[in-house]
């Protein structure tokens, strides 16, 4: 009858697993699989943070920083080609101004990020895509840029 095969396949069994054979060339193991380490026996293992919790590590890092997050060199080399674009003759700049212009483009930045990522989430998403960032931009409008 089928009451014999049926109760084999309950949903509440689980198959029961074979134990490992031994392979018949287990002289010609590799040594990944021979248990021989290649760190010292003095050495700890390195430790792996499971995955997310690093990045929620780097967050509070950084909120609770106030340091620029830009180099500043890089930065003021890209402030002085733009301004070569507008104006033909070399203009200089002050590093306190090249610093004030920096806070406020990271500032703008991370609210830009920041609305872009309230987008991911409405999407119910929480990977950061170019289009939470094109509709961030977009909602602002034209004037908030």
């Amino acid at each position: 009858m089928r009451h014999d095969d049926s109760a084999s396949r309950r949903k509440g069994k689980t198959p029961k697993r074979r134990p490992p054979q031994p392979s018949p060339s287990s002289k010609t193991r590799s040594p990944r699989r021979s248990g021989v380490s290649k760190r010292p026996a003095g050495t700890p293992k390195k430790r792996r943070f499971r995955p997310g919790t690093k990045a929620l590590m780097e967050i509070r890092k950084y909120q609770k920083s106030t340091d620029l997050l830009l180099r500043k060199g890089p930065f003021s080399r890209l402030v002085r080609e733009v301004c070569q674009n507008f104006s033909r003759e070399a203009l200089r700049w002050q590093v306190y101004a090249l610093l004030a212009l920096q806070e406020a483009a990271e500032a703008f930045l991370v609210m830009l990020f920041s609305d872009a990522n309230l987008c991911a989430i409405h999407a119910k998403r929480v990977t950061l895509f170019p289009r939470d960032v094109q509709l961030a931009r977009r909602i602002r409008g034209a004037e908030n840029l």
